[in-house]
């Protein structure tokens, strides 16, 4: 695996793979932005949906517990 440097901690990757023509249409799209690569844009977008499912499962529990309580079943 190689890694890069980030400050005293060694970052480790890995590879995915992803059809070819999708990572020829990803790398045009980000042309002329702030992503120097498509692993940036791909990691980037995972982080992001990872972001969002965590927020979303929080919110769930959060309405899983509201609706509870207005049962009187915690509180």
């Amino acid at each position: 695996m190689a890694g890069k440097k980030l400050g005293n901690a060694a970052r480790k990757y890995t590879t995915i793979t992803i059809p070819q023509p999708l990572f020829d249409k990803i790398k045009k799209s980000i042309e002329n932005t702030g992503f120097s690569s498509v692993s940036d844009w791909v990691t980037f977008v995972l982080r992001e949906t990872m972001i969002d499912m965590n927020n979303k499962d929080k919110k769930a529990k959060s309405a899983v517990i509201e609706r509870l309580e207005a049962l009187g079943y915690i509180g």
